[in-house]
C-alpha cells in the first residue's frame, strides 16, 4: 500500500496533467475571438469573410499552401486540391477568428487562426495535419508554431497529401 503522501502527490500530478490537456482542448474547441461568415475561398490558405458587415480578406497564420492564384506564378503541385479542401472545410461556414500579436500583414489582410464555429475544428492545423499545407512561421505570430511543426512532420512521415503528390 502506498503511503498517504505518495497518493496525494500522484493525485496532484494526474489532476495537473488532465487540467493541462483540458485547457488545451478548450483553447482549440471554444476560442475567444470574433465570429464571421465565410463568403469566398481564395485558395488553400486565404478566405473572405463577412465581419460585422465588412468584407475582410483573412490569411491563415502559420500555414502555406501551394500557389494557385498568385499573379505571375504558375499553379503549383497540389494547389487546386488544397484550395478545394479548404472550401470543403469552411465554405459558407461561420468561423471564429483568433488573432496573434500582429493582426494584419503587409497586404492589409487579417491574420488569423480559424476555427469552424459549429464544431471548433482548428482549420489551420487540419490543413497541415492532412498534408494540404506546409508550415510558415512568421514572427511574432508563433503561438502554434511548435504544434504546426509536429503536425507537418507527422504528415510528411506518413506521406499525406502534398508530401506524396509533390
Amino acid at each position: 500500500m502506498l503511503p498517504r503522501r505518495a497518493v496525494l502527490i500522484l493525485v496532484v500530478l494526474v489532476l495537473a496533467v488532465l487540467g493541462g490537456r483540458l485547457a488545451i482542448q478548450r483553447d482549440d474547441a471554444s476560442p475567444a475571438g470574433v465570429q464571421a461568415e465565410v463568403t469566398r475561398i481564395v485558395d488553400g490558405d486565404t478566405i473572405h469573410v463577412d465581419l460585422d458587415g465588412t468584407d475582410e480578406t483573412v490569411r491563415y497564420i502559420g500555414v502555406d499552401t501551394p500557389e494557385s492564384v498568385k499573379p505571375g506564378t504558375p499553379v503549383q503541385c497540389f494547389a487546386k486540391k488544397a484550395s478545394a479542401f479548404n472550401a470543403r472545410l469552411v465554405e459558407g461556414e461561420d468561423v471564429k477568428l483568433r488573432f496573434d500579436v500582429e493582426r494584419h500583414d503587409r497586404y492589409g489582410r487579417l491574420l488569423a487562426y480559424v476555427y469552424r464555429a459549429g464544431d471548433g475544428l482548428f482549420v489551420n492545423a487540419e490543413l497541415i495535419r492532412r498534408g494540404y499545407a506546409r508550415t510558415l512561421t512568421v514572427p511574432p505570430n508563433v503561438r502554434f508554431a511548435e504544434r504546426f511543426a509536429r503536425l507537418q512532420r507527422e504528415a510528411r512521415e506518413a506521406r499525406r497529401g502534398l508530401w506524396r503528390a509533390c
